[in-house]
């Protein structure tokens, strides 16, 4: 004889509502234990266990007159069509995430396209007015008349004063590539929250039965996209 045909049905019974009160004993592992025997079979359908099961599965909800493990059965496929379209919306808003994440990149690399440009044209002209620079100081000096009368034509096509327009581009440059810094920056921080939001989303497709409940940051974004509707509605 077996040591698990020793064991009267009221010890099995008290393990197995021992281990369903820890919480450490979940439906899966009943209905594991029900195919293990005969008499596990009939003692894991015992309404005591499933009435243990239901507190600790859904401790908020009310009594009904079926037996425990229908009732349970039917309180499960609830939750998980709860979770199947709290998954659902949790997936759309990631997907929201993701999309504006990258309309941000964009708006970024057209601002840094555009800095870029601007940059180079500082810098083009930057040497233009260098050349014209020297040409002033060369027209002081003997040289072929050839010469002479290219750089004197140069510096005549300069109508701006050169010492200040050679200040104000150095100073365009070095405030092009500040705001070169702050947007290469601002694209690295959009960029790694996209591959985060991209990873949280490929996580959520896996795993479609999770619990997905929002985070207090996205209740408030949710909160203020809410009232900006309205408002715009009032309006």
């Amino acid at each position: 004889m077996s040591w698990k045909n020793e064991l009267p049905d009221e010890l099995w019974r008290k393990i197995l509502e021992i281990g369903i009160k820890a919480s450490n004993f979940t439906f899966k592992d009943l209905c594991c234990v029900s195919i293990c025997s005969r008499r596990l079979h009939r003692l894991s359908n015992e309404d005591l266990l499933w009435s243990h099961l239901i507190s600790v599965d859904f401790p908020n909800q009310t009594s009904s007159s079926s037996s425990a493990k229908s009732l349970y059965k039917i309180r499960f496929e609830r939750e998980k069509e709860r979770k199947l379209w709290a998954h659902k919306r949790a997936v759309l808003r990631k997907e929201s995430q993701v999309s504006e994440h990258l309309r941000k990149l964009r708006e970024i690399e057209v601002r840094l396209r555009e800095e870029r440009n601007k940059l180079n044209s500082a810098l083009l002209e930057l040497s233009n007015l260098h050349k014209v620079s020297q040409a002033s100081v060369a027209l002081n000096v003997w040289q072929p008349e050839v010469v002479r009368g290219r750089q004197k034509q140069m510096v005549e096509q300069c109508v701006v004063p050169v010492e200040s327009r050679v200040h104000a581009l150095d100073m365009e440059v070095k405030l092009c590539n500040q705001q070169l810094q702050v947007f290469d920056k601002a694209y690295r921080d959009e960029k790694r929250r996209l591959d985060t939001a991209k990873e949280e989303l490929k996580s959520m497709k896996y795993h479609p039965l999770r619990d997905y409940t929002l985070s207090s940051t996205e209740n408030q974004e949710n909160r203020k996209k809410r009232k900006k509707l309205k408002n715009m509605h009032q309006l």
